[in-house]
């Protein structure tokens, strides 16, 4: 049985049985059809995942890994704003004629800054540190910027990573101010596990811990009935992550520098509608 498949699981149970319905007030998300999006939701989930003992990725359904991992590359390599130069096509519902998300997600990453050490952004101060001043309580990225949030068709819902080594671990805390639990949970969990795996390794350290702190974790009224199917589903064992150990520079990690050993799930073919 996968940790993540427990926490997921949990996580839902205590949504749909115990959550606050925001059905009494005007919400800003629209169906398809221009139908409100309600949800019903819970505040202050913190879930804590040991990336040395297990990767966590669902077994319940699947979750798409590769394309995690590119969208994770965009944002953090990449820096780049523009979904035309991401292989999937999950954020073309908010992009303009262009393909600008505007000064959102990977432009934030990828603005410059002046530190005692040098100009750079945010992830390069983060390499930086983890290499020549692991000891730092300030180890950090932020990408909701207030003075730039008018001119992003999409408010950061996962914004801010703070890491913190203990001895040869690498741990970090994931904040998310808004989590869509069917759609988006498992693949954000994904992500920011391999991008803990990916920031130990050049660093010559080893994973540890990610924890996930989500503000306000829903489930939307028309995911709830698959919701409910996923989570009578089988369960498997955590597969087996691998990353290419001789990769030592941030910037030469691709979508082949990983494999997945043994990822066995419980098929799920229900089309999941996204509010917007």
């Amino acid at each position: 049985m996968s940790l993540a498949d427990q926490i997921f699981i949990s996580n839902c149970r205590d949504i749909i049985d115990n959550g606050v319905w925001d059905t009494d007030r005007e919400v800003r998300p629209r169906w398809e059809d221009g139908t409100p999006a309600h949800t019903v939701k819970k505040f202050g989930i913190v879930n804590r995942y040991d990336l040395s003992k297990e990767f966590p990725i669902l077994t319940i359904r699947r979750t798409y890994w590769k394309s995690a991992i590119d969208e994770l590359l965009w944002i953090w390599q990449a820096k780049s704003n523009n979904v035309k130069e991401l292989r999937t096509r999950v954020w073309d519902a908010w992009a303009d004629e262009n393909g600008s998300i505007g000064k959102a997600y990977g432009y934030q990453l990828g603005v410059k800054h002046h530190y005692p050490e040098g100009d750079m952004d945010q992830v390069d101060k983060v390499i930086w540190d983890l290499k020549h001043n692991p000891a730092s309580r300030r180890i950090m990225t932020n990408i909701y910027t207030f003075a730039d949030l008018s001119e992003m068709a999409l408010y950061p819902c996962a914004y801010s990573m703070t890491f913190n080594v203990s001895g040869n671990t690498l741990n970090a805390i994931l904040n998310q101010r808004s989590q869509d639990m069917l759609a988006a949970n498992n693949w954000n969990v994904v992500q920011y596990s391999v991008l803990t795996i990916m920031l130990a390794q050049i660093s010559g350290l080893k994973a540890g811990e990610l924890v996930h702190v989500i503000a306000d974790a829903h489930i939307y009224d028309r995911h709830i009935e698959s919701v409910e199917k996923i989570l009578k589903n089988r369960q498997y064992p955590a597969p087996v992550f691998h990353v290419d150990e001789s990769i030592d520079d941030f910037y030469k990690f691709s979508r082949d520098s990983f494999t997945m050993e043994n990822y066995e799930y419980s098929e799920f073919s229900d089309k999941i509608p996204v509010a917007v």
